[in-house]
């Protein structure tokens, strides 16, 4: 898993990772790491490497948007159980960037206001403007997650929204953004060694949430919505990508690659001067 100027793979994570058609996320082993003949220690050198480049892709995006070039923009959902890595990702990937040109949100429980209007209402104030990298950290699939598993909706309702979610999914990629939606996929054992590592540290109790050990307890209903939501909303136009997540190195690394294919595959330029360059210089020079 590298980008196209690196060594240590070079398989394109846009079709590697995609969950296409006959997916099926129990054959997904969490601690491979496809694409990626390396180890860890060439990894984090893949990383770093990636770090620049995603920075200059970022600008060129930005930059492209301020002078109405461009209505590009990305919108890279993050879903996951508990401890799965989000954090991770938008710290060790998304903080590479200028942050100006991010646009982060970390869905929490509805509030009385939002669970008074539709599920996207409170999702759709949250989506990148041109020039930007939204981050949905959890998301409006929290509503068919956590939905179906705890039973806070109807059958009907499920599936509903399970439509609804293509529309609004389709409508963002019809207006230049594009929509790229990860699940860190992490083994149930993995996730327990993660609580207990909170939980033998004090500087980590404030990120463990008793709640958690609840939902372990539903783990395979959840890995049953999750396979529910990759046949039922993985599109053409808003793909899943899937990316085994024991390793954190690797997940961190996969989705680095994921927003540089795309960025790459939008190819947003540094925008050309509306003014004469050397006629300013001459002015500049004067002063």
């Amino acid at each position: 898993m590298t980008s196209k100027s690196q060594t240590h793979g070079g398989a394109d994570s846009l079709d590697l990772l995609r969950a296409g058609p006959g997916f099926v996320l129990s054959g997904l082993d969490p601690e491979s790491t496809p694409g990626h003949s390396g180890s860890k220690s060439t990894g984090a050198e893949d990383l770093k490497a990636g770090l620049a480049q995603l920075d200059e892709y970022q600008e060129r995006l930005f930059a492209q948007s301020r002078t109405g070039a461009s209505d590009a923009s990305i919108l890279l959902v993050l879903q996951a159980m508990d401890s799965a890595g989000k954090g991770g990702i938008v710290r060790h990937v998304i903080g590479a960037v200028d942050p100006q040109g991010v646009m982060l949100t970390a869905f929490k429980k509805p509030t009385p206001e939002e669970l008074s209007h539709d599920f996207l209402w409170r999702v759709r104030s949250r989506v990148p403007t041109p020039g930007l990298i939204g981050v949905f950290d959890r998301s409006h699939y929290e509503d068919v997650l956590v939905g179906k598993v705890r039973s806070l909706a109807s059958d009907e309702e499920i599936e509903r929204r399970y439509g609804a979610i293509n529309e609004f999914e389709a409508g963002l990629v019809a207006s230049g953004s594009r929509v790229v939606k990860v699940m860190l996929h992490i083994s149930y054992d993995e996730q327990r060694d993660r609580l207990a590592e909170r939980l033998d540290r004090p500087d980590k109790h404030w990120k463990y949430n008793p709640g958690d050990v609840d939902e372990r307890a539903l783990w395979p209903h959840y890995m049953d919505a999750y396979q529910t939501v990759f046949e039922r909303t993985s599109t053409d136009v808003a793909p899943w990508y899937v990316v085994p997540a024991n390793r954190k190195w690797y997940a961190r690394l996969a989705v680095q690659n994921l927003l540089l294919e795309t960025l790459r595959d939008i190819d947003p330029q540094w925008p050309t001067a509306t003014f004469d360059v050397e006629v300013e210089k001459k002015r500049l020079a004067a002063t």
